[in-house]
């Protein structure tokens, strides 16, 4: 219990350690005698937030009984062992103890006098710890037999907090255990200790019980809102690059009338100065005092004729350029307004080609209401044109001053709210997430300093269609889900599989934050931004995450109203938080945003989008990456926007990452493979035409022109195709194909004839790079024997653990090598043999045609590494290793007229490829001597002198040694590489 209230106290610390008095009589002699007994021990336990209450009394039960067992081990003891100074072990201050009263505990009688247990007053209590919970068990009580008494120390906890965390403990207890159908009591079987509250039940409710009405005390002034002080500290900057650097907050909204369409001039004028009048938050001042870190707001005064309460402005244009630099400074020109005189709202009618004579505005003219974003968001353009409309048509508009609660009412109630429930909410929400830990997107450059960046950005659309919106609409209504969390669910797994599977999701998203019926008919700024946090497990399927994605954003927009300042300040440690860098929107609307028809008295307008008027790469945004959905209820259809910082992204990158996105959506609602019940690790965003890309590479059935054989067999045909060619030269050593052949038989004769190598016979080399190791190789193979490769630079431990593991009983070797063998290993010189013979010595053909090797049969075994445990055995057989030769000339990899420098060394399967492959194929093989690799003046004379076209190796030497050409200026030596293949490190 304990535990499980810590863990939520502490938002979420899972490792977790107190002290335990004991009474520590733990043998039968000890508890009849009076003494000092008690010991204090250690109590550690690591939980899962993840497991279920019954699981943690389980595993607590399980270590008390571990931790018992050895509670007479003294407490300085383990203090010693551990080598913890003394005079700062924190677990001593959080004490947990349990009391049993039996029921002569507080009673003594003396003859016949009897005494009753005084206990003394709290207020006199010492405490002798920081935290302290006592449990006290009566089990002579019919009611009330379990209480508990926390004890804090007053250097650290004040009364009022102390009594808050006794609250919640309770609340705790009865969300465990209470029979009260008021208390929404959990399972303690299924339910993870984290589901647990120890948010109060009168918290949940705190901003529902506020009450939001006119402030008699507040004639016309109040601090700013924290939304306004949000702007104020440049948390919801945008910039405008091409004019200044300044924060610029104006919002315009364009309109022109439909075609026979008018509006009167003066009945225009009219009705602007009545909503001014009645919505006071547009002729309000905003002052900010940096010196104090104030803000105030005051309400400027209708009649006071000496001031201006808001501009209008006429103005004309004759061609698209003209209006267009009219709007461009209505957008970015921060001097427009006058917070200091209650300057936020204007009004800018332009005529085309002239002033009207009669003040008639006609289908040509352009209107432009700008506000000030410090007064005004999105929602209340719906409340202003409603009362445009209202006072056009009618002349009059109806408020009452008195009781009508304003801006300036709310910014002042939202700060003398209690806002607990909310901080504990987030605290916990957003606990262990590392919030200035940027998403890993297919970023195209690195992020600038915020003085260098444009922050312009592309926006690539694409709408849903018909049938796409009808399967996510009906999706979210047959499973009762909100369009928003269904949409929310898909960008996460989006987000999930364009970062390479990060688990850990958080993201914006803006709020517009009316969250009481009153605050709906007030102009303002109310608008938040709130994290969203999604913690998803990849084998999820689609309906798990929907439904975690469902709780959680149900339960964040729940304290929504907790001012995103705050949320920050409880994280004072991040500098910059990542999360405000991707945000998510979903709108419903009667009509798309960019085709909206208003109404003023019988005149019919239409919205003109501000992006219309100017180019893709002048909008701005302040986000790195969001995705916006839209629902147009007119059609029930939907679509998708998605805005990039081309700071951070090329145009291309977005528009593959917009085509990602609406395959996804594909997948997940019109696909018939039900992606839905698959875990979403497995969903892909792989397109469909690089599907159909990625099935014709790997579409690898080809015919070849000729059977595929062994590979001692291909030799033997090269061998008959170019008897005299050469085969393999090291240095001023050579041999050609049929000299080659004649030592691999002799050798091959030799291990059947005097070893009697059976077929499929594993058989070691331990061979420096020289023409022995090359016919050793190719003798192995003819003799139907398993080739299996040990380096020379090995110690001989591990050659000695390989040869055990192959349970080969003959190594060939040089007399180089045979001291590094165990003298239990039978060990063949190669050199030895092949001095014996000479040319004109007769081959016994027919006794090498009788090994009868198939192209099932093994050719060779190669061990891995043994970095990440015992040294594993890698068998390949002739068939697919014909097979892969075969591919690399399909591909025109290698060919019959190659000159291909063998590099890498016997313990890496290249080498297989280099020296079996050359001879398969009829090229010539160039080898260097050992350790050659490392002396790029001779790699560059080979390379030069043996006209070198084909190498295969690791990036690393690639790179050092065509550094060295270009350093040298050694441009011709590599003139005749043709072909390059790399791979590792």
């Amino acid at each position: 219990m304990l535990y499980a209230f810590l863990f939520k106290l502490t938002h979420g610390e899972n490792d977790l350690c107190i002290s335990c008095l004991n009474a520590n009589r733990y043998k039968t002699e000890l508890q009849n005698m009076m003494g000092m007994f008690v010991s204090t021990l250690p109590y550690r336990i690591q939980l899962d937030p993840h497991c279920s209450f019954d699981d943690l009394v389980e595993y607590v039960r399980e270590k008390c009984l571990s931790i018992l067992e050895h509670s007479h081990y003294p407490l300085q003891h383990i203090l010693a062992n551990l080598h913890i100074n003394k005079s700062n072990i924190s677990f001593l201050e959080t004490m947990f103890d349990f009391i049993t009263l039996s029921s002569h505990s507080d009673e003594l009688s003396l003859n016949d006098a009897s005494f009753k247990q005084v206990s003394f007053e709290r207020s006199f209590e010492v405490a002798k710890f920081d935290f302290m919970l006592t449990f006290i068990y009566n089990p002579m009580l019919e009611n009330n037999r379990l209480s508990f008494r926390l004890t804090c120390s007053r250097d650290l906890f004040d009364e009022i907090t102390v009594t808050n965390i006794g609250q919640r403990l309770e609340y705790y207890f009865q969300q465990l255990y209470s029979s009260n159908e008021t208390i929404n009591r959990i399972d303690t079987c299924f339910t993870s200790i984290s589901k647990i509250n120890l948010i109060l039940p009168e918290e949940t409710e705190e901003m529902e019980n506020t009450a939001f009405c006119r402030q008699s005390h507040i004639i016309n002034e109040a601090p700013v809102s924290f939304a306004q002080n949000r702007l104020w500290h440049n948390e919801s900057i945008h910039f405008a690059p091409h004019i200044s650097q300044v924060p610029v907050y104006n919002m315009p909204f364009l309109y022109h009338l439909h075609l026979h369409h008018t509006l009167s001039i003066q009945h225009l004028r009219h009705a602007l100065q009545l909503i001014v009048r009645k919505h006071e938050s547009l002729r309000t001042s905003l002052l900010f005092d940096t010196e104090n870190n104030l803000g105030t707001q005051r309400i400027i005064d209708m009649n006071d004729d000496s001031r201006q309460i808001f501009s209008f402005i006429e103005s004309t244009y004759e061609t698209d350029e003209q209006l267009d630099a009219i709007i461009k400074n209505e957008k970015y020109n921060p001097q427009l307004f006058d917070l200091a005189q209650g300057l936020v709202f204007r009004c800018h009618i332009i005529y085309y080609k002239q002033i009207s004579s009669n003040n008639i505005l006609s289908d040509k003219d352009i209107i432009i209401f700008n506000f000030h974003h410090a007064f005004f968001d999105y929602p209340s353009l719906n409340l202003f044109l409603r009362d445009l409309n209202q006072a056009y048509k009618t002349g009059q508009l109806t408020t009452d001053n008195n009781t009508s609660l304003r801006y300036i009412d709310y910014a002042a109630i939202e700060r003398q709210t209690s806002m607990t429930g909310a901080s504990i909410y987030w605290l916990d929400t957003l606990f262990d997430c590392h919030l200035d830990q940027l998403l890993s997107l297919p970023y195209d450059r690195y992020r600038l300093m915020n003085e260098h960046r444009t922050n312009q950005i592309t926006s690539i659309s694409f709408d849903f269609g018909q049938d796409l919106s009808h399967h996510f609409l009906l999706y979210a209504s047959s499973n009762n889900i909100k369009h928003e969390h269904l949409a929310l669910a898909t960008y996460f797994i989006f987000l999930f599989k364009l970062t390479n599977a990060e688990k850990d999701l958080c993201i914006s998203m803006n709020i517009d934050n009316r969250y009481r019926d009153e605050l709906k008919s007030i102009i303002g700024l109310f608008e938040n931004t709130i994290p969203l946090r999604c913690q998803l497990d990849p084998y999820w399927s689609f309906h798990q995450l929907l439904k975690h994605v469902g709780e959680t954003t149900t339960n964040s927009m729940k304290y929504s109203y907790f001012p995103l300042q705050h949320t920050l300040k409880q994280h004072s440690d991040v500098s910059k938080p990542a999360f405000l860098d991707i945000s998510f929107q979903f709108l419903s609307s009667m009509t798309r945003s960019d085709n909206k028809l208003i109404m003023i008295g019988d005149s019919h307008l239409s919205s003109i989008p501000f992006t219309m008027n100017i180019n893709d790469n002048e909008i701005t945004n302040k986000y790195d990456f969001s995705l916006l959905i839209q629902h147009d209820l007119n059609i029930d259809q939907l679509s998708c926007t998605i805005n990039a910082s081309l700071d951070l992204f090329n145009v291309e990158t977005i528009d593959k990452i917009s085509q990602r996105f609406h395959s996804l959506l594909e997948q997940l609602f019109i696909s018939v493979d039900d992606q839905m019940n698959k875990s979403i690790y497995e969903i892909s965003l792989t397109l469909p035409n690089e599907r159909l890309l990625v099935q014709s590479m790997n579409n690898t059935q080809v015919s070849f022109p000729f059977p595929v054989t062994c590979i001692h067999h291909e030799f033997v045909c090269q061998v008959m195709k170019y008897p005299q060619k050469l085969a393999v030269e090291l240095d001023e050593q050579s041999l050609t194909y049929a000299e080659l052949l004649y030592y691999v038989q002799v050798l091959s004769l030799h291990l059947i004839n005097k070893y009697v190598v059976a077929l499929g016979e594993i058989i070691c080399q331990c061979v420096e790079r020289s023409l022995s190791m090359v016919i050793g190789i190719m003798a192995i193979e003819m003799s139907g024997g398993v080739y299996c490769p040990l380096s020379s630079r090995d110690p001989q431990h591990r050659l000695h653990a390989l040869i055990q593991q192959t349970q080969s009983r003959l190594v060939l070797v040089h007399h180089l090598i045979t001291t590094k063998l165990n003298e239990d290993i039978v060990v063949l010189d190669i050199d030895s043999i092949l001095t014996v013979y000479n040319m004109e010595t007769n081959i016994d053909i027919d006794q090498l045609s009788s090994t009868r090797v198939t192209l099932d049969d093994i050719a060779y075994i190669i061990f891995t590494s043994g970095s990440t445990g015992i040294p594993k055995a890698v068998q390949v057989r002739h068939k697919n290793f014909t097979e892969f030769m075969c591919s690399l000339i399909y591909g025109d990899v290698v060919n019959k007229n190659d000159t291909i420098l063998q590099i890498a060394r016997c313990s890496f399967d290249v080498h297989v490829q280099d020296i079996l492959g050359t001879f398969m194929i009829g090229s010539s093989l160039i080898m260097l001597h050992p350790r050659g690799i490392m002396d790029f003046d001779y790699l560059a004379s080979v390379f030069k002198d043996k006209n070198i076209t084909c190498i295969t190796t690791v990036p690393t030497i690639i790179h050092n040694f065509f550094t060295y050409l270009q350093q040298y200026n050694h441009n011709k030596v590599a003139q005749y590489l043709r072909s390059v293949c790399s791979g590792g490190m």
